[in-house]
């Protein structure tokens, strides 16, 4: 038996004279049917007809609406807090490469190197000179890291390998892999010059076989710029990694810095005048908004579970009283997605929130991973927004359309998705020695990606000129055969693709016909949310029996 066949053998068109459909058989008591159909449409109805049918306020949506405010509120709060500390340490690496990176250069960005010997002893000597007048040049409250009353030293590292006989001019080499590594640590104590660091260090370089040479020092400071926002400073503790590196072995050394940041609370600190009034309003102010996430993760989670029962007794009932299997997708029906989304953005913004308030308690310093939990929630609220929408048929139509078209989008990707890793592989192996935006696979994927969107398609162009004939000839062909194929056609089927979704919703909607067989049965009811039959209580009304109640009443038939 066809799921979609109408039930004939089950429908009556008698009505009730207050409208109310009724669906009845010969052995069917239809008290039942009709009590039933009532308490699907009540589980279906939105806030505003559940008001209205039963004056049951809609907390759910009182307390979604609180959480829009106070979530946003506080990412706000968090955000300003995280923008300072990301421009203090942004700062900071930009201070260290203009202090110990020898006649450094914004624009240098990246391309910082080195060509003779002569220049990389030089930078080494000048970064061991400006760390130890550091107090003396900085403009920055920088000091040296003390532990057990001793100054943290400065460690020299040179990474070579083991052994290695090279000769170019004969096109012979014998080498050993193995790297092996010496340091040599230098105190900030008291300044040394070129010629007494060579001297006195014994510090020289093998080049045919260097790998790498390391500077490592660890640096402190205190963020002040927090006291203007009524925010203990935080102390910073900066280890800088200085790397020539010298892998390709091609007379070009690359020069590069790092920092690992570590964030902690000062040991002393006292400021003038201020209180801690406003780091109690703040962890209050998140205790309020773990309260307000988790109270709408109960409830959300309690609609789940009720509709999730619901769907089982659907299912039963109509396999028992019609003989009519439910199909899976009308069962996931009973199974409202925003309840899963709003309890998937309660989680994550009560974890982020403990994070948050470890943060300003200064036990944790994970700014990275609160910001991601928090932005990601406060994106997911601001999202469920269009459920609110989606109670206007006006607005639902965007609701629907993507919730239609998604399965063939996902489609559609997946075999798009082949040809554009194709071009990816080809682009990265045949393009990348040539091209700067193919050198690595993820630049390919990016630029190929901007090419669809029609970004910096000439410059991609004009890049391969100087290249070899046959390089820039496949050069056209690939890029030309990806142009035309992405843009013209496949970027156009998508778009006609949701188009035709679109389409076919706005019809289904204009000829208001039952897609299922549960909203064919719900259909049947035409009782208004304000007439009588929902004016009583669900758990003691006699129009909604205990649960499995009307098998009860078919083992009697």
């Amino acid at each position: 038996m066809e799921e979609s066949e109408p039930l004939l053998s089950r429908r009556s068109d008698v009505r009730r004279p207050n409208g109310h459909c009724r669906w009845s058989t010969r052995s069917l008591d239809s008290k039942v049917v009709e009590d039933f159909r009532w308490r699907l449409k009540y589980f279906f109805m939105n806030p505003c007809e559940k008001y209205k049918a039963r004056g049951r306020k809609p907390w759910k949506l009182m307390l979604q609406i609180l959480k829009i405010i106070i979530i946003t509120v506080q990412l706000v709060s968090f955000g300003l807090s995280n923008e300072m500390m990301a421009t203090f340490k942004e700062d900071n690496l930009m201070t260290f490469k203009h202090l110990f990176l020898k006649d450094f250069k914004d624009h240098w960005q990246g391309n910082y190197a080195l060509y003779t010997k002569a220049d990389v002893y030089d930078h080494i000597h000048h970064i061991v000179n400006r760390y130890s007048n550091l107090e003396n040049i900085s403009l920055g409250n920088l000091a040296y890291e003390q532990v057990d009353g001793k100054y943290t030293p400065l460690s020299v590292c040179r990474l070579f390998y083991r052994n290695s006989t090279i000769d170019p001019g004969r096109d012979t080499f014998y080498i050993d892999p193995h790297i092996d590594e010496d340091c040599i640590s230098i105190s900030p104590v008291q300044p040394l010059d070129n010629i007494n660091l060579a001297k006195n260090i014994n510090f020289s370089l093998d080049f045919k076989r260097l790998v790498s040479v390391n500077i490592n020092f660890t640096l402190k400071t205190i963020n002040l710029q927090t006291v203007r926002q009524h925010e203990l400073p935080d102390c910073y503790c900066f280890h800088i990694k200085i790397k020539f590196d010298n892998h390709a072995h091609s007379g070009k050394l690359k020069v590069g810095v790092d920092n690992d940041v570590r964030i902690y609370e000062c040991r002393d600190y006292n400021v003038i005048g201020a209180s801690g009034k406003r780091n109690y309003l703040l962890l209050m102010f998140d205790s309020v908004v773990i309260l307000a996430c988790f109270t709408s993760f109960i409830l959300c989670t309690r609609s789940v579970v009720k509709g999730i029962q619901l769907q089982f007794e659907f299912n039963i009932f109509f396999h028992a009283y019609f003989n009519k299997l439910v199909t899976w997708s009308e069962r996931m029906e009973f199974v409202n997605g925003w309840y899963i989304f709003i309890i998937v953005s309660d989680t994550l913004t009560i974890v982020g929130s403990v994070l948050k308030i470890g943060i300003q308690t200064k036990v944790l310093t994970n700014y990275d991973g609160c910001s991601i939990l928090l932005g990601t929630a406060t994106m997911l609220v601001w999202i469920g927004v269009i459920r609110y929408l989606g109670y206007f048929k006006k607005y639902n139509i965007l609701i629907l359309t993507l919730r239609a078209a998604f399965p063939n989008v996902i489609r559609f990707c997946c075999c798009a998705a082949m040809i554009y890793l194709g071009y990816c592989f080809c682009g990265w192996i045949v393009l990348g020695p040539y091209h700067d935006k193919f050198r690595t696979f993820d630049k390919v994927t990016e630029c190929l990606f901007s090419l669809i969107n029609g970004d910096d398609m000439f410059a991609t162009f004009l890049n391969m000129r100087d290249k070899s004939y046959m390089v820039w000839l496949f050069s056209r062909v690939y890029l030309y055969s990806f142009t035309s194929l992405f843009i013209y056609m496949v970027l156009s089927l998508f778009i006609a693709l949701i188009t035709d979704t679109y389409e076919t919703i706005k019809h289904h909607q204009k000829d208001s016909e039952p897609a299922s067989l549960l909203q064919a049965f719900i259909a049947e009811c035409q009782v208004q949310p304000e007439s009588g039959p929902y004016q009583y209580d669900e758990e003691s009304s006699s129009c909604c029996l205990p649960p499995w109640g009307w098998l009860k009443h078919i083992a009697k038939m």
